[in-house]
C-alpha cells in the first residue's frame, strides 16, 4: 500500500463530474489498483476514489498545470469504464510505501453460530433442569438452532438471533407449526433468544406464546462452573 501527503485538487470525470479543490489530503493506492482520496474527517469513506480494475499513471503537469503550481499529476483511468480520476498534486509532504501481506478476513465475534455454541454448552441459562437433545436440529423447511427438553421433559425449540426482529418471530412460528405436527416432538413450545429483541418482536413472540429471552454474549463466554469453585 501507497500512502501519500499532498496538497491536491483532484477532478473525477465519468458518469458523473466531481471536483475537489486544492487542499492537504491523504492518497490511497492499494495493492489491488484502487486508488481512495482522504480528508481528516468523514470517518472511513473517502471523498472520491476509483475501484478496480483499473490503472494509474503519474505524469507530468501540463504547461497551464506547471504555472498554477502542480508538480505532478495522477491519473487512474477504469478498465471497463471511461471513468477517470486525475489528481493534480501542488507538494507531497510525505510519501512511502507498505507491504502488509494477505490479509485473513474479518473474523467476528458474536455471531449467531458462537451464539448458538455457547448456549448449547450452557442450556441451564434458560432455566433450571434444561437438557439438551441437539444443535441444528433438521425440519423440512430448515434447521431449528437448538432442540432441547425443559425440566418437564418437553420439547423445546430455540431460535437464536444477534438481533432479534419479527421476522426471526415468525421463522420460529413456521418451525413451531411444523413441530407439533410430529407426535414424537409435541407438544413444542418455542424460545426466542437473542442478545437484543426489538419491541415489536418482543410482544408479536408473547402474543403466540413464545418466551423471549436476551442472551448477555460476554457473560456467555465467561460462565464457569460454580460448583467448582473454592469461594
Amino acid at each position: 500500500m501507497r500512502l501519500v501527503i499532498a496538497r491536491c485538487s483532484v477532478d473525477y470525470e465519468g458518469r458523473l463530474n466531481a471536483h475537489l479543490p486544492l487542499a492537504t489530503r491523504l492518497l490511497m493506492v492499494k495493492a489491488d489498483g484502487s486508488v481512495l482520496v482522504h480528508s481528516d474527517g468523514g470517518s472511513y469513506k473517502p471523498l472520491n476514489w476509483m475501484s478496480p480494475p483499473c490503472a494509474m499513471a503519474e505524469t507530468e503537469p501540463e504547461e497551464h498545470e506547471v504555472a498554477e503550481g502542480v508538480e505532478a499529476v495522477w491519473v487512474v483511468q477504469h478498465a471497463k469504464s471511461e471513468d477517470r480520476l486525475r489528481v493534480r498534486l501542488h507538494e507531497v509532504l510525505h510519501d512511502s510505501a507498505h507491504e502488509l501481506g494477505v490479509d485473513p478476513g474479518l473474523v467476528k465475534d458474536g455471531v449467531e453460530a458462537h451464539l448458538q455454541k455457547l448456549l448449547a454448552e450452557h442450556i441451564h441459562t434458560l432455566g433450571e433442569g434444561y437438557t439438551l437433545v441437539r444443535r441444528e436440529y433438521m425440519t423440512a423447511i430448515g434447521p431449528v438452532d437448538i432442540l432441547c427438553k425443559d425440566a418437564a421433559g418437553a420439547s423445546v425449540a430455540v431460535e437464536i438471533k444477534r438481533r432479534g426482529d419479527i421476522d426471526g418471530v415468525e421463522q420460529l412460528t413456521r418451525y413451531l407449526e411444523l413441530m407439533n405436527r410430529d407426535p414424537h416432538l409435541g407438544p413444542v413450545t418455542g424460545i426466542f433468544a437473542a442478545q437484543e429483541i426489538k419491541p415489536q418482536a418482543r410482544t408479536l413472540a408473547t402474543d403466540r406464546g413464545i418466551r423471549c429471552v436476551t442472551l448477555d454474549y460476554d457473560a456467555l463466554k465467561g460462565i464457569d462452573d460454580v460448583g467448582s469453585r473454592l469461594f
